[in-house]
C-alpha cells in the first residue's frame, strides 16, 4: 500500500526521511513557503513535492512533524487551523520534545489521531540506518511501522500511550548530549594544564558505557558525600581554566539530594527514590 506524506519540514532529518519514503513508491509533500533555500534545496534533491500548505495537509494520509523541537506546537497548530484535514490522516509527532508538549499537540488536533515519535540515530544516508520509536494507537502506530517497511528507517512500537516515545529519546539525549558537552569542558581543562594526551589514554580504557551499568546507580548515592566536594574542586579547575562550570556545580547539587545516604545499601528504586526529593536543600537545618 503506498500513501501520500505532507513533511513538515525538511531539513536534514526530514528531507532523508523523505527521500526512504519516495524510494519505496510513496508521495511525499512539502510546504515551500517561508523556507530557505537550503530547504527548498534539499526537497528538490530527494524528490519531493511542492505545494501549499493547505493542500499539502489535504492531501495527506500522513502528517510527519520533523522540525526544529523549538517550533513543534507552532507547526501543529498552523496544521490545526485548517479545516481541510482528512478523517483518516494520522499526525505524526517525531520532535525531541517533551511528553507534556505532546500530550498538548495531540489534544490540540483531535479528533485527529497522534502518534508520538522520536528518532535515535543520524539520518538514513550512506547505509545508517535510524531507529523510528513510536507510542499511540495502536491501530495508527502499526499504519506508521507499515509506512517505513522497506526503508532505511527502522520502526519500532513502543506501546499505547503518548510520551513514551519522546521520554525515550529525551532520556537518551539527555545522557548522549550532555555527556559530549562534559566532554568538551574537561578535555579543555586538561589540554589547559598539558594533560590532554594523558585524558585521553585514561578514557580509552573504557568500552562501555555508563548508561548501561544502572547498578552503580546505588554506589554513586553512597558516595555522594565525598563526590560532591570532588565535583566542586573540578568547578574552581574548570572556572580557573576559563571554561564553564554551571554543569559540574548542577551534578554537585543533584549529589547532595543524596545527602544522609553515606555508605548505605540501597538498591536501585531507593536510591532513584532519594534523587527525587523535593525538599529544599537551600533550608537551614
Amino acid at each position: 500500500m503506498t500513501y501520500t506524506v505532507g513533511l513538515l519540514h525538511p531539513g536534514s532529518m526530514g528531507s532523508a526521511f523523505g527521500a526512504q519514503l519516495r524510494a519505496r513508491g510513496h508521495a511525499v509533500l512539502w510546504c515551500p513557503d517561508g523556507r530557505s533555500n537550503a530547504t527548498r534545496h534539499r526537497a528538490e534533491h530527494a524528490g519531493l513535492e511542492a505545494q501549499t500548505l493547505p493542500d499539502l495537509v489535504s492531501r495527506s494520509d500522513v502528517l510527519l512533524s520533523l522540525c526544529p523541537p523549538a517550533a513543534a506546537e507552532e507547526v501543529a497548530a498552523r496544521v490545526a487551523k485548517l479545516d481541510v484535514i482528512g478523517v483518516s490522516t494520522i499526525y505524526v509527532e517525531a520532535n525531541a520534545v517533551a511528553p507534556s508538549r505532546v500530550q498538548r499537540i495531540a489534544d490540540r488536533m483531535a479528533p485527529m489521531p497522534v502518534i508520538d515519535a522520536a528518532v535515535v540515530g543520524s539520518p538514513p544516508v550512506g547505509g545508517k540506518t535510524p531507529t523510528l520509536y513510536l507510542s499511540g494507537p495502536g491501530e495508527q502506530s502499526d499504519r506508521i511501522a507499515e509506512l517505513f517497511a522497506g526503508t532505511d528507517i527502522r520502526a519500532h512500537i513502543l506501546g499505547g500511550s503518548i510520551g513514551q516515545a519522546s521520554a525515550l529519546k529525551l532520556a537518551y539525549s539527555s545522557f548522549q548530549k550532555v555527556s559530549r558537552v562534559l566532554a568538551a569542558v574537561a578535555y579543555g581543562a586538561a589540554e589547559s594544564y598539558g594533560v590532554a594526551d594523558e585524558l585521553l589514554a585514561i578514557a580509552a580504557k573504557r568500552t562501555r558505557s555508563y548508561l548501561v551499568e544502572t547498578d552503580y546507580i546505588p554506589k554513586t548515592a553512597a558516595r555522594a558525600w565525598r563526590w560532591e566536594p570532588e565535583l566542586e574542586d573540578a568547578a574552581a579547575l574548570l572556572a580557573n581554566a576559563g571554561l564553564p562550570d554551571s554543569l559540574i556545580h548542577a551534578a554537585a547539587a543533584t549529589l547532595a539530594r543524596w545527602e544522609g545516604k553515606r555508605d548505605a545499601q540501597l538498591d536501585i528504586a531507593e536510591a532513584l527514590e532519594a534523587l527525587r526529593s523535593e525538599r529544599d536543600l537551600d533550608a537551614p537545618s
